[in-house]
Parts: structure tokens; sequence; C-alpha cells
């Protein structure tokens, strides 16, 4: 029975990880689609590689490079895309499961969570750039405003300023993208933000794991 109890919990733990995985597994195929990016940038067209500085993340996804050449990064960022596409899915699902904010808030977040990224994967296809990114946005704020209230409730104070932090990054991305009186500096802006989301979701779960891992100890201390 014990031994069944400590499988059992073990899934538990490593069930909360999985965003975490998916998040290390995106940023290594989104650095090794990076290798494999002929070139061509916002900048330079003629450029040769990809440009940290002056390449977008959906220049990977382009079917040509900007510089006309085919684009053999496409499939492993297309891979990419829909690993984090469904580990945020995940981080949604999970999420209300370990932070008791009541049905109708969970269901909410776990819906406007999958929708969000059910259509963020459509992000490759010939439909309009700016509709899918407004409408997985709309959707993912949804789920976005239950997470921090799921913070907030469970005091991770730390966790809800550093969330702030994202809300920032996301509104000056949306401002310079509309404006585009600072378009130059928007790539690197827009992975600083990619990068800082994705930690921020990682510390979320890493905090699920400690916090389930400590209840179910204290409420099974056999299980030590």
């Amino acid at each position: 029975t014990i031994a069944i109890l400590n499988e059992q919990t073990d899934k538990r733990y490593t069930l909360l990880l999985i965003p975490v995985i998916g998040v290390l597994i995106f940023f290594g195929l989104y650095f090794v689609a990076t290798l494999f990016y002929p070139g061509g940038s916002q900048v330079d067209h003629n450029s040769t590689g990809f440009s940290w500085i002056n390449n977008y993340w959906c220049n990977l996804l382009n079917e040509k490079a900007i510089n006309g050449e085919p684009n053999p990064s496409k499939p492993i960022a297309l891979a990419g895309l829909f690993v984090l596409c469904l580990t945020l899915a995940m981080f949604w699902i999970l999420l209300p499961s370990h932070i008791n904010l009541g049905n109708k808030l969970n269901v909410l977040i776990q819906i406007s969570g999958i929708i969000s990224m059910t259509i963020a994967s459509f992000l490759f296809t010939n439909i309009n750039h700016d509709l899918i990114t407004n409408l997985a946005t709309l959707f993912g704020l949804i789920a976005l405003i239950g997470t921090f209230i799921g913070l907030y409730k469970t005091k991770w104070y730390r966790l809800f300023v550093f969330g702030l932090l994202n809300i920032l990054l996301v509104g000056v991305n949306t401002f310079i993208y509309y404006t585009k009186g600072l378009l130059i500096y928007l790539p690197i802006i827009q992975k600083i933000s990619f990068a800082t989301f994705l930690i921020w979701v990682s510390c979320i779960n890493l905090n699920l794991f400690y916090k389930a891992k400590s209840t179910i100890r204290t409420q099974n201390p056999v299980l030590d």
C-alpha cells in the first residue's frame, strides 16, 4: 500500500513539472531553429543568419527567410510553437487544480487558457497574423487575470509582482507594434518578454510542485 501511495505521489509531482520541462524544450528548439535561419531581418534584408537583435520569432516560422531563401528553420520553429502551446495549455489546466479559486473561476481559467493556445497554434497558417495574435491575447488575458487572482489569494506576492512586470512588457510590445515609432527595438523587447513570461510560468509551477509535495508529506508522513 505504501509503495502504491509513493508511486501515485511521485506521478502528481511529475505532472506539475511538465510545464517547466516544456519551457526548457521550447527554448532548446528555439535556439536550434535560429541556427538554420538563412538570413534577412527588418534592418538588413541581405544579412546572413539569425540576428538576436533584429529578427523576430515569427521570422523562423515563414516559408522563406527575409533574404528570399528557403527557410529550413521552419519545421524546428513549428515544433517549438507546438510545444509552447501545449506547455501553456497544460499550465492553465494544472494551475486551478492546485489553487482553489472556486469551480466557476477554475473552469474559466482552464477553458480560456486552452482556447488561447489553440488559437495561437494557427500562427503558422495563412490566417491573418494580427487576428490570430489579438484573439489568442484576448483569451490569454482572461486566463492571466485568473492566475493573478490565484497568486494573490495564495499570498505569493513576489510572483504576483513578477507577473505585473510581464503585463508591463506586453504593454510595451503592443505600444511599439502599433505606433511603429521604436519598431527597431521590438525584436529584442519581444525576446525579453518571451523569456520573462516563460520564467514566470516555470516559477509558478515550481512553487506549485513544492507546495503539493509539502502538503502531501504533511498529510502522509509515512510516505517519507
